[in-house]
């Protein structure tokens, strides 16, 4: 059995100012994905919602998943990927998690 990382991106829908992340922003993340990894889905039709507390409150998000599967994990791409992500959609925070898998 061969084993795999998952990278799983989650997107939020919005910007950290309110507004919409058009469809476009989110094909040429794909493609950007799909060309350096040889492959990447993205779950953009039925988003899931994102609940957390930040000790004042509670905030909601609508949120896509971005997924590519990589045998090598870099961390250092994915670490400076997120911040790139941060800084264009206004975010405090962009979640990026990976795990391992086997392929069947």
């Amino acid at each position: 059995m061969k084993t795999a990382n998952l990278v799983q991106i989650l997107v939020p829908r919005s910007t950290g100012y309110g507004k919409p992340v058009k469809r476009s922003w989110f094909d040429a993340l794909l493609k950007e994905l799909a060309d350096r990894f040889g492959g990447a889905t993205s779950y953009l039709r039925a988003p899931g919602e994102g609940l957390w507390d930040t000790g004042e409150s509670q905030e909601r998000d609508d949120i896509a998943v971005v997924e590519v599967m990589t045998d090598q994990l870099d961390e250092s791409y994915w670490h400076h990927f997120r911040k790139r992500l941060e800084t264009e959609l206004s975010q405090d925070l962009i979640v990026i998690r990976a795990q391992e898998i086997i392929r069947l």
